[in-house]
């Protein structure tokens, strides 16, 4: 989620077909997972917001969210929302079984706070959809995100860099090991950052390597158990004027080499599921 700069379609059978289908890019023992035909469902949902739908070519959610085990009987942790483009599947698929928790930025940044009231003015407009979504606050000082050990998935989309620019993002990953079961998953997504050049801690281009990643994750307590390409962008060479924020959706250089930028897409991402163990 890019906080620096400012960041319906009907079900079809196509869609019920494709999530019977196994799901390509994802590196893990033992076959890959079948997504679940109510996860498409919650995807194809015509009161989904247009301009995330427009985004799910370059965000893969059916693919993504089935790589992680999500499953509808679950309790969830999203952290940092954004304008909300996963809690609108999400919630929508939990409320009927499971439960949500979402992590809202901590107030104080002008920005951030207009994002988050951006996000609660929507998910209030969707309420009858998107069920009780428990809200928590995740900041500086601020990491009771869930319960201790009542959740099954903290998720998290494009969010470490901020953390690391912040200088909390250990306290983030202690925070999810907490709130995490034994056995829960910790699925995060993140710009992926060149492995030719040193990790800046501060991550102020909006990259972080992906050996970091890990190495921050294992740290926390985690084990990796499974790495995704879905998301991947071989285009993104990671050297733009304003880092990350160039490419689409942000386009922060407006209508200069826009086109440029638009072909190159959305940055590349790495997906990776990590496990707090079971003993």
């Amino acid at each position: 989620m890019p906080s620096r700069f400012p960041s319906r379609t009907r079900f079809s059978t196509t869609l019920i077909t494709a999530a019977g289908m196994l799901l390509a890019g994802s590196a893990v023992s033992g076959a890959a997972p079948t997504a679940d035909p109510a996860l498409a469902a919650a995807i194809a949902d015509p009161a989904r917001t247009a301009a995330f739908v427009a985004r799910d070519p370059a965000r893969h959610p059916l693919e993504e969210l089935t790589f992680f085990g999500l499953k509808p009987s679950m309790t969830v942790v999203e952290l940092w929302p954004g304008g909300g483009y996963w809690t609108e599947i999400l919630g929508a698929y939990l409320t009927p079984s499971g439960h949500y928790y979402v992590a809202l930025q901590a107030p104080g940044d002008a920005d951030d706070d207009a994002a988050t009231a951006k996000w609660r003015t929507r998910v209030a407009a969707q309420a009858a959809r998107l069920g009780n979504i428990m809200q928590t606050t995740l900041g500086p000082g601020q990491f009771d995100i869930a319960p201790a050990a009542s959740a099954d998935i903290v998720l998290t989309f494009r969010n470490l860099h901020n953390w690391m620019d912040g200088g909390y993002a250990e306290q983030v990953l202690a925070a999810s090991f907490k709130a995490l079961k034994p056995g829960g998953i910790f699925g995060i997504e993140e710009h992926r950052g060149r492995t030719d050049k040193p990790q800046d801690p501060k991550a102020k281009n909006g990259y972080v390597r992906q050996d970091y990643t890990i190495a921050l994750a294992r740290k926390a307590g985690f084990k990796l158990i499974g790495s995704s390409e879905v998301d991947a962008n071989p285009k993104d060479t990671k050297d733009w004027v304003d880092g990350v924020w160039t490419l689409p959706p942000t386009l922060t250089q407006g209508d200069k080499d826009r086109d440029r930028y638009l072909a190159v897409g959305e940055a590349d991402n790495f997906v990776l599921k990590f496990q707090k163990p079971k003993h």
